[in-house]
């Protein structure tokens, strides 16, 4: 470095200069250089090369330290939660193993669906045991969800299919953890298990990819408590339970202390906050999920008796789950603890805004008399054997689309951890799986549990049996998919592609097409019951496979199909299974799509180009217009 005019004594700040020349970045003391390896700049590229360009920056760049640690949080943020600030980790170790967990994963993911794209059914059922490879990885756990969870929460036009499989084996983990952790609390002695917790469970296995906890459900209830407790006060400024914590554990032991608290329980459940029996809806399965009921204010019997059980016990006072026929219960003990005569109790409504009864009034609302066991206290196992019972019975009842079959699916796999050995609904899973084509291993090992349980059913058993052995065999040896070309003479008059975002013109539905046929390949009992020969051109012209914007997939022909003049996104659960991504205009089929159907991606880019992207050129228009009438049926 040059300086001018030194004269006696100017030479020391040159002499300086001089000095702080010959320092380096490794002469820094560790603190500043962790600092400056931490800067946002940089990534983990970045920090791997700078720790291998010498010792001192190899020991600063340690595993253990601030810049690896760094590293790891910028990356994985969601992944924070899981490791205590008071505890230390080798965050180098941490970043590689979740680095590769992420690459297995992707590749785990990404040769779904070649594998099944042809196996899963339009429904979207979950795939059986293939899931057995995320777990072989022996990953930790939370590694594998965070992957799936980044996968899910990318550009929400692009990787539909990645997306489509990754949900899917989302959902699975999650429900694994979830029959874990419901297993754990029937092993539990019954007085440590509260009715709340166990409808938690349930209602975290029916909704895996929801964000539910009993955490964030106790701490609602919480509110209310503290709602009711002020009510209380009004009246009576003494009151015992104003005293109480919620750890107190205690119980009100007057007759009349008790009444007040109910009074208030009443008036805020029902009347400040308007809880109040879903008679218009009473089969919606989301009466039964505990979170949906707070957020709804509104439910069936089993779901507002949990939760005014609950509520009744953090102030102080006991009430005992009912399993009345047909419409669920509590009691309420008006006599001496441990009473065996019905009529020592009152009998709780909670559907009906907590109504007293007596004993006889119950009736009245089934309609004819019963025994006095009908009338008993039951276990938390039996509430939610009653309450995935419900959840069940309506799965049964649903119209056999995708929502109805998963529900059915997972009430059968909660029933059947809670009683395993119901026969009957171990054949209704059997036969469940074999009709949706799925996990055909598992089904051989249900029913052998069935023939060991009760040997009578062997005549079921060996029909299930044989056909599952057929299904496996053609597992192993699957057929070459079907090839269809529009240049084959028999597709000429096949005018729309894969992709194309569609509007029926006489149901005025939205759809996006994932498949056709030259002529209608229903049977003769579908022609007639759709009057499919009351179309101009009958059952001899195309029909498309289309994804319907309600969630349906429907069959629909050539001359009830048009263009839409603004393409948009179609909202069904099913189209990443066959397309890649969303390109404002139209679908992009997947690999395995444009393997079935190979010509359609040119064709389909064609007819945007034709329709939208030209018309809007030339009319200077940023939205797509009206399709050109040459392509309108």
């Amino acid at each position: 470095m040059a300086a001018s005019g030194a004269g006696e004594g100017g030479c020391g700040l040159n002499g300086e200069l001089a000095k702080s020349d010959g320092k380096k970045l490794t002469d820094l003391p560790a603190e500043l250089l962790e600092y400056i390896l931490c800067f946002p700049v940089l990534d983990h590229r970045d920090v791997a090369s700078v720790s291998c360009t010498c010792k001192r920056l190899y020991d600063v760049c340690h595993g253990g330290g601030k810049v690896w640690g760094h590293q790891y949080k910028l990356r994985w943020p969601r992944l924070q939660k899981n490791y205590r600030q008071s505890e230390s980790y080798d965050w180098l170790k941490e970043y590689r193993t979740r680095h590769v967990v992420g690459l297995q994963i992707r590749r785990t993911v990404e040769s779904f669906s070649k594998r099944f794209f042809a196996e899963v059914p339009c429904i979207g059922q979950v795939l059986g045991d293939s899931f057995a490879e995320i777990e072989s990885l022996g990953a930790p756990e939370h590694f594998c969800e965070d992957e799936l969870i980044l996968i899910l929460s990318s550009d929400r036009r692009k990787s539909l299919t990645l997306k489509y499989y990754a949900k899917k084996i989302l959902y699975f983990l999650r429900q694994q953890n979830i029959l874990k952790s419901l297993k754990s609390f029937l092993k539990r002695p019954p007085e440590q298990q509260s009715a709340l917790e166990g409808a938690v469970l349930v209602d975290q296995y029916c909704n895996p990819l929801s964000d539910i906890s009993l955490q964030s459900i106790s701490t609602q209830l919480g509110e209310i408590t503290d709602k009711i407790k002020k009510t209380v006060q009004v009246k009576n400024p003494s009151h015992p339970c104003l005293r109480a914590t919620e750890d107190d554990n205690c119980l009100v032991e007057d007759f009349d202390l008790q009444r007040q608290v109910v009074c208030a329980l009443n008036s805020v459940l029902f009347e400040q906050l308007q809880y109040k029996g879903n008679e218009c809806d009473y089969y919606n399965p989301l009466n039964s999920y505990i979170h949906q009921v707070l957020i709804r204010r509104t439910g069936i019997p089993i779901s507002l008796s949990v939760l005014y059980l609950t509520l009744a016990r953090k102030v102080g006072v006991k009430m005992e789950p009912v399993n009345f026929p047909n419409h669920f219960l509590l009691r309420w003990c008006q006599q001496h603890k441990g009473s065996t005569d019905i009529y020592d109790y009152v009998y709780i409504d909670a559907f009906g805004k907590g109504k007293q009864l007596t004993a006889k009034e119950c009736e009245y609302l089934i309609g004819h008399q019963v025994t006095s066991d009908y009338y008993c206290a039951v276990s938390t196992t039996e509430v939610l054997l009653r309450m995935v019972g419900n959840l069940l019975n309506i799965g049964k009842r649903g119209e056999g689309n995708e929502k109805s079959y998963q529900l059915l699916r997972d009430s059968l796999d909660l029933y059947l951890t809670i009683n395993p050995d119901n026969v009957q609904y171990l054949l209704l899973q059997a036969r469940l799986y074999f009709h949706l084509g799925i996990w055909p291993e598992k089904v051989l090992d249900i029913l052998q549990h069935i023939q060991a349980l009760d040997p009578s059913q062997h005549g079921a058993v060996g029909y299930l049996v044989q056909h599952t052995l057929e299904h496996i065999q053609h597992k192993r040896h699957p057929a070459e998919p079907e090839v269809k070309k529009r240049s084959d003479p028999e597709h000429h008059e096949v005018q729309y592609s894969m992709g194309l975002i569609m509007k029926h013109k006489r149901s005025g539905y939205n759809c996006v097409i994932y498949g056709w046929d030259p002529k209608c390949t229903m049977s003769l009992e579908w022609i007639t019951t759709m009057r499919v020969h009351q179309l101009p051109k009958g059952p001899n012209q195309p029909f498309y496979n289309v994804l319907v914007q309600d969630g349906t997939c429907r069959y629909a022909a050539q001359e009830n199909l048009e263009p839409h003049p603004a393409p948009l996104e179609i909202a069904h659960p099913e189209v990443g299974r066959y397309f890649a991504e969303f390109s404002d205009t139209h679908y992009t089929a997947n690999e395995e799509l444009q393997i079935r159907y190979p010509d359609d991606l040119e064709e389909t880019l064609r007819t945007v180009q034709e329709l939208y992207i030209k018309l809007n050129t030339n009319s200077g228009h940023e939205g797509p217009l009206e399709p050109q009438n040459a392509l309108t049926v």
